[in-house]
């Protein structure tokens, strides 16, 4: 994490299953600045039963119709995808990041040589999940949407009894919701949890536009996460909360520019 502020393109599922699009993602992510392009690391069988309904913001984004299972099943990355994605982020010179949502896809990412570790929210009470991770001692970063102080803290204790060192460890305030309106922010909380917990603290955005990024910057914030697409018409769960290239960019630049 080289600048003040590590900037993560969230890639996410917005590749829609379609190794060529990821690759074009990390190009992109890297033309505008940032420091690393995300991505989601999952075995649906392992992620949801067959017949899980989906959220309701996925239901007005991807066909009613489809099961959550079905959706996730187009949208997984195979281990050769994995690679290819980790040497075309080594050529284009961002850090390659994924988030894993199953003990079996850590061991993957672990194996492939991934640095940081990235937990999504909704893993922060998966105990046997947070334990495997602290065992690696890898830098990690953890976002901490839906969650209290207590389950917060209970995961930090989980992650360092297995061995990481506090030092490794970032959270991340999140509001989860896709999108994320303005007043449901608390932009705050970010501060609160980082003097609480006497960690570095970020913010993982999932509010339109990019100003609430740039007021997470001049809070403090050490690392922004933001979803990104290359277009926000094209058809699946996150794209229409995620921004194109060129906002992207201008975000990553406004950020820089704060620091400076």
């Amino acid at each position: 994490m080289s600048h003040p502020v590590f900037i993560i393109a969230e890639a996410g599922v917005n590749h829609n299953g379609d190794l060529d699009l990821a690759r074009r993602m990390v190009t992109e992510a890297a033309r505008a600045g940032a420091n690393a392009v995300k991505f989601q690391t999952f075995r649906t069988e392992s992620l949801v039963q067959k017949n899980a309904p989906k959220a309701e913001y996925q239901k007005q984004t991807t066909s009613p119709e489809e099961t959550q299972y079905a959706m996730l099943k187009r949208l997984e990355l195979a281990a050769d995808d994995h690679k290819a994605l980790m040497d075309q982020c080594r050529k284009e010179r961002i850090e390659f990041l994924s988030s894993p949502f199953d003990l079996q896809s850590i061991d993957l990412l672990y194996n492939l040589g991934a640095s940081i570790f990235k937990i999504p929210s909704g893993e922060i009470t998966n105990l046997p999940y947070l334990r495997r991770i602290g065992q690696l001692g890898k830098q990690t970063i953890l976002s901490t949407g839906m969650s209290t102080l207590l389950e917060i803290e209970a995961a930090i204790r989980i992650m360092t009894d297995a061995g990481l060192d506090r030092e490794y460890l970032t959270l991340l305030h999140c509001t989860t919701e896709y999108p994320a309106p303005m007043k449901d922010v608390n932009l705050l909380a970010m501060k609160t949890i980082a003097s609480h917990f006497c960690l570095k603290a970020g913010y993982s955005d999932h509010t339109p536009g990019i100003e609430v990024a740039i007021a997470a910057t001049a809070l403090g914030a050490c690392v922004i996460e933001k979803h990104f697409t290359l277009d926000r018409t094209l058809p699946g769960p996150d794209h229409a909360a995620s921004l194109e290239p060129s906002e992207l960019a201008a975000m990553v630049t406004a950020i820089r520019n704060i620091e400076s």
